[in-house]
């Protein structure tokens, strides 16, 4: 993905420096106009990098010491707890659907549909590796539709970690899963608020939740 290989230039990268054009960048990433600019919204809402138009300008790194970003404080975590991670990750779920109901764009949803096809793939295939990879790009997708610094970096921080909690998921809980994200993406599309928030709610396939049934 094309936010990733940036993201991971920019921790290789001083504060401040320069990354590269928007037309470099996206060459050496190899993907169409469209995905680019859609990678580099989700690099400028995480805070990651910066834009700065006219000679010399281009994408900068803006990401600042680990020690004060707000999304550090997970990685830090023991990476040995991804259930507690992912439980914390899904609690903040109401939250980031309630901002996407009001600023989702058509486009967004657009976006959201095409990380499902990518989660319907790896539910087709029982592959729990490949569903929990699909997963976090989605969410990540979500998060970044939130106006909110500060509900954007704890959730991207609990991301990387929560997604190790997938990787032992059987057949049948991954297709409840990607069941209810698709659900979940209907909501959100057809502004349906109760509906949405519901399904934000629901943790699929945990004991507290019961296995949680199917969306309706």
């Amino acid at each position: 993905m094309a936010a990733e290989r940036i993201a991971q230039r920019v921790t290789r990268t001083e504060p401040g420096a320069r990354l590269g054009t928007k037309d470099e960048l996206r060459t050496a990433c190899g993907v169409s106009v469209g995905t680019f600019n859609e990678a580099l919204r989700l690099l400028q809402a995480r805070g990651l990098v910066t834009v700065r138009p006219g000679p010399g300008g281009g994408l900068f790194a803006a990401r600042p010491a680990p020690a004060a970003r707000p999304d550090a404080w997970p990685r830090d975590l023991d990476e040995q707890h991804p259930d507690e991670a992912a439980r914390i990750r899904d609690a903040l779920d109401p939250l980031l659907v309630e901002d996407a109901l009001w600023h989702a764009s058509p486009a967004d949803v657009a976006g959201l549909r095409r990380h499902l096809a990518a989660l319907a793939e790896a539910a087709d295939a029982a592959d729990p590796v490949a569903f929990a990879h699909a997963d976090r790009l989605l969410r990540a997708r979500l998060a970044a539709l939130s106006p909110g610094t500060l509900l954007r970096s704890l959730y991207d921080g609990l991301l990387t970690v929560a997604e190790q909690a997938g990787h032992t998921a059987g057949p049948e809980l991954l297709r409840a899963r990607y069941d209810r994200h698709a659900a979940l993406v209907d909501a959100l599309d057809g502004r349906d608020r109760d509906r949405a928030l519901r399904l934000a709610a629901t943790r699929v396939g945990t004991p507290e939740a019961g296995g949680a049934p199917a969306p309706e």
